[in-house]
């Protein structure tokens, strides 16, 4: 049982790393028509017609949402090496207590990313573009936001299952 948990939060951990990385990185976070043409943007970058440019002003709230979303991907990427250690130490082992709080912990950063990006989204985009919406990129976010939080979960019941059982009997050779 210890194992099962321990490595149900690794899988999770290590799938909510990869959508954390991919959501950050590409740019379709929303979508939106701008004088007659698609356009997506996400937290680098803004594309029309398939023409990316970097976001030329400084927004707070991308900058906010940059932040937790590197925060977050650091914290998931420790959490997981943290949890990966149940496998060579036990998960008796404090770093697997550890790695559990550090993936809810980078959950809750993801949280606050994707909150932040949708309050404004909703408020500002919402109200200057007609024909708007999330996009994949965004999804995923909210995706591994849920893995995050499993994977640190499973850890912590991996580390306290471990805490809470008797040792095994010791077995002396006559």
């Amino acid at each position: 049982m210890l194992y099962t948990l321990a490595g149900g939060g690794a899988l999770c951990g290590v799938a909510s790393l990869v959508l954390l990385i991919v959501a950050t990185a590409t740019d379709f976070w929303m979508q939106y028509r701008y004088s007659g043409s698609s356009a997506n943007q996400g937290l680098w970058r803004f594309c029309i017609n398939r023409k990316c440019h970097s976001h030329t002003i400084t927004v707070a709230f991308w900058d906010a949402t940059r932040a937790f979303m590197l925060l977050s991907m650091l914290s998931c990427f420790t959490g997981v090496i943290l949890g990966l250690s149940a496998f060579t130490n036990g998960a008796k082992n404090k770093r697997v207590k550890a790695g559990g709080i550090a993936l809810l912990l980078s959950g809750f950063l993801a949280l606050l990313a994707l909150s932040i990006y949708t309050g404004v989204t909703v408020h500002f985009f919402g109200k200057r573009f007609v024909d708007w919406r999330f996009s994949w990129s965004y999804i995923l976010g909210w995706v591994a936001i849920i893995l995050a939080f499993a994977a640190g979960i499973f850890q912590l019941c991996a580390h306290q299952k471990n805490s809470t059982e008797p040792p095994p009997p010791n077995v002396t050779d006559s």
